[in-house]
């Protein structure tokens, strides 16, 4: 009975480690399988068959059709420029004030001058009265009477060109404040507080938004193309509004050296647009009435070319393709898809041929 029970011990050990054993190979193999390639998470979307406009783009420049110099129309000193270059004024707003003690001192004269021959008037009036009533009681003859009569005459020009003198003064006194003539950015201020200005003499130069003109070089292959009136979509960096114009002009520029047509479209009233900024141009030349239009973000850069990825049994397959037009957001294909294709949208940089995909959401309906 003592030999029996060692080897009773030993045959459930040996029982023990062989189970152990079995466990451990299933849990590697459960392992395994988990540890294989997991689906990528991707959007889809339809191919859709559109309409599309064909489209040129091309960028130029802006140029300000209002971008008046002010300058001095009087001879004084500056006393204040109330302005500074990239400030912003508003028509009528004081910008520069110049010294007007010299148009004070000269209107006080002329003022004196006035009062002076108004005096002389009103005596010399008095005298062709006397004399008149002199003249009806047969006193004095009619040639006395007539040479008071024509002294008060010149009396009165006398008097109205002293007034004349005056309101010249004013005239002139008015013009030492300087006004902003639009609205606009002061692009230079070409004075400054204690400089001699004569009449003539450049203060400031302000730009103007309220009307651009942009010029935007098209290249010459299409140039047959192009017609004034024509819509074309102007963008800039400074402003997220797209503003509709039409050609106004077009100007050709083929020479050696810049062989492209200038475009020229007109801009009115855009606060945020500004003289001298880049534009885009988009010229819409004509429509095509079916097109293949995808997503930009399924097209997808291969070692093979472009591709786009077609959903096929929760794979993603490869499919070599050639984009035309890009317009809003999506890109023509021209050969690769058909129309109604269901592609990969959002994860498509992400995939290879042959991929195990998982759709998050399904946006075949965009």
């Amino acid at each position: 009975m003592q030999t029996k029970t060692p080897l009773i011990l030993l045959a459930l050990i040996m029982a023990l480690i062989a189970g152990c054993g079995s466990k451990d190979k299933a849990g590697d193999a459960n392992a395994g399988a988990k540890k294989g390639p997991k689906p990528t998470l991707v959007t889809v979307t339809q191919v859709k068959d559109t309409a599309i406009e064909i489209t040129e783009s091309a960028v130029g420049s802006i140029e300000g059709l209002i971008d008046p110099t002010i300058a001095a129309e009087v001879a004084a000193r500056v006393i204040k420029v109330h302005v500074s270059p990239g400030q912003r004024v508003k028509k009528g707003e004081l910008v520069a004030t110049l010294d007007a003690t010299d148009y004070a001192l000269q209107r006080n004269e002329a003022l004196a001058e006035v009062a002076r021959i108004e005096a002389l008037l009103q005596n010399q009036t008095k005298i062709v009265t006397r004399s008149q009533a002199l003249v009806n009681k047969n006193f004095i003859s009619q040639n006395a009477v007539d040479t008071d009569l024509a002294q008060q005459n010149v009396l009165k020009e006398q008097l109205a060109g002293a007034r004349a003198r005056v309101d010249t003064i004013n005239h002139s006194s008015s013009k030492t404040k300087i006004y902003a003539p639009t609205d606009g950015v002061v692009e230079k201020k070409i004075v400054d507080t204690g400089e001699f200005v004569k009449v003539g003499d450049p203060l400031l130069q302000i730009i103007s938004n309220k009307r651009l003109r942009a010029h935007i070089p098209f290249p010459e292959r299409i140039s047959n193309q192009l017609k004034p009136g024509m819509k074309v979509r102007l963008s800039t960096p400074t402003s997220t509004r797209v503003v509709e114009s039409e050609i106004r002009e077009l100007k050709a520029m083929i020479i050696e050296s810049n062989r492209s047509i200038d475009v020229i479209a007109d801009i009115t009233d855009e606060s945020d647009w500004q003289p001298g900024a880049s534009v885009t141009g988009t010229v819409v030349i004509g429509e095509q009435p079916s097109a293949l239009m995808v997503p930009e973000q399924s097209v997808v850069l291969r070692p093979a070319g472009e591709v786009v990825y077609l959903v096929k049994d929760g794979k993603a397959h490869q499919a070599i393709v050639k984009t035309g037009q890009h317009q809003k957001g999506l890109v023509e294909i021209t050969e690769g898809l058909h129309a109604n294709d269901t592609i990969v949208m959002d994860g498509a940089g992400f995939l290879t041929d042959q991929a195990l995909i998982q759709v998050t959401d399904n946006h075949t309906a965009r």
